[in-house]
């Protein structure tokens, strides 16, 4: 059998805490509950198999209010239960509690996640909803006049508009009159007055614990955009000047347009009905989280990769889009990568944190000075520099250069993967040492 995933899980005898996992598989993408399997996926066995076929189904019915096929099977003369769950489109509990799939995990919802997901079972999104206290005198007419700028290509209808009411019902920011959430992100003079962790804040730290200073970007998400990119500029990333030609133009630590892409991304994508987004940066890279884990349909190395869109806030990103924010739906990870390999430095790094997605962009770290700070012998030095001018490095090159043993050669080699500089590749006759 295959190995456990999201939609597979096996057990070895039956317990009636189990019921969460047919809840979770219900809530989720539906799955399969396999009992009298262990964990490599071998049966082992029921011996009271008969019993179950009929305790199962009805505990299904009586606790969830939902059924499943409950089938008997057999392997190697050995029974087994096979508890077929499909997803449902309404909310199922199990006595009270609400869980879905994580994985290879069940997880039981809890505060904002749990509104979030009866919200999406409701086919609503939390963007969407009305916001009751809100005015058309809470919209902010500067924040009005730049998208109608900025949306000239892709919705022409913006410039022409006069009635900001009518350009907001337009981009579906209005309910029954009403302005949504997302209109008071989008275009609100003051949303961290409705919605206060709306924000995002940035640090500077000298290394993991220690801050050197910080940043909080208010505004709506077009000011929150524009002055995070001001505030890396002016306050927290260098810039090298190059002369080409006649021209004068400022490089930055990151590349602009790779960084820009993940704070837009952070702004369009993350969980408004949680904490705040984070950036923060250290002396050898810059982090970028968000709250709001990756949508079912993506995976993490989907987003290296041409992928469909399927954005948390779509009325929010589809705003972004009109005002060219965002150049293609699912292009902008992409983007990312494709400005970091411009600058020559290494591809971002995308991962699941903390209940969120993280992004972090890596510096050039592979120069003599800072591979000195960090306690490095001349060799070892000498080693990485060589490997960062060719690609790689080979046991027979290393023997050359250093003019060592064999034994040494390769314990020398495996020390720089040891530590997580270089990592290895091919097999003992064809093996090279690559930058990590």
């Amino acid at each position: 059998m295959k190995k456990e995933d999201q939609h597979t899980e096996y057990k070895q005898s039956w317990r009636d805490e189990y019921l969460k996992w047919i809840c979770a598989f219900a809530n989720t993408n539906g799955g399969r509950l396999y009992i009298g399997i262990n964990d490599s996926g071998s049966a082992i066995g029921l011996e009271d198999f008969k019993k179950l076929l009929e305790d199962i189904p009805s505990k299904i019915v009586n606790v969830l209010g939902i059924t499943a096929d409950v089938n008997l099977k057999k392997e190697k003369g050995k029974e087994y239960i096979e508890i077929k769950v499909k997803h449902y489109d309404v909310p199922v509990s199990c006595r009270g509690k609400f869980y879905v799939r994580s994985g290879s995990t069940t997880q039981e919802l809890n505060g904002a996640s749990l509104q979030n997901f009866l919200l999406k079972k409701g086919g609503l999104a939390w963007e969407s909803l009305v916001e009751e206290r809100a005015t058309i005198k809470d919209i902010n007419p500067e924040t009005i006049a730049h998208f109608k700028e900025l949306a000239k290509e892709r919705f022409p209808l913006a410039e022409k508009e006069k009635s900001t009411l009518y350009l907001l019902e337009k981009l579906r920011l209005l309910h029954k009159g009403k302005l949504t959430r997302a209109a008071i992100l989008l275009f609100g003079k003051d949303p961290q007055q409705f919605y206060i962790s709306s924000i995002i804040r940035v640090g500077k730290f000298l290394d993991e614990a220690t801050l050197h200073s910080m940043d909080e970007i208010k505004g709506n998400l077009f000011e929150q955009v524009e002055e995070t990119m001001e505030v890396l500029k002016k306050k927290y990333l260098h810039a090298e000047v190059k002369i080409k030609g006649l021209h004068r133009k400022e490089y930055l630590e990151y590349p602009e347009e790779a960084l820009r892409e993940a704070i837009i991304n952070a702004v369009a994508h993350r969980d408004y009905s949680a904490v705040h987004t984070q950036l923060k940066i250290y002396p050898d890279q810059l982090t970028l989280w968000n709250n709001g884990e990756l949508t079912e349909k993506l995976t993490i190395e989907g987003l290296k990769k041409k992928h469909s869109s399927y954005p948390r806030n779509v009325l929010i990103a589809d705003v972004f889009f009109k005002a060219g924010y965002i150049d293609a739906w699912g292009h902008g990870t992409i983007k990312m990568i494709e400005e970091c390999k411009k600058a020559k430095l290494p591809e971002p790094v995308y991962e699941d944190a903390f209940g969120g997605m993280q992004v972090t962009f890596l510096k050039d770290i592979y120069t003599e000075e800072y591979l000195a700070k960090k306690g490095l012998n001349e060799k070892q030095i000498k080693a990485i520099l060589y490997v960062k001018k060719n690609g790689s490095i080979t046991n027979s090159e290393y023997r050359k250069i250093f003019e060592t043993p064999d034994r040494t050669t390769s314990r020398d080699l495996m020390t720089l993967v040891s530590i997580g500089v270089l990592r290895k590749e091919g097999d003992k006759k064809s093996s090279k040492y690559l930058l990590r």
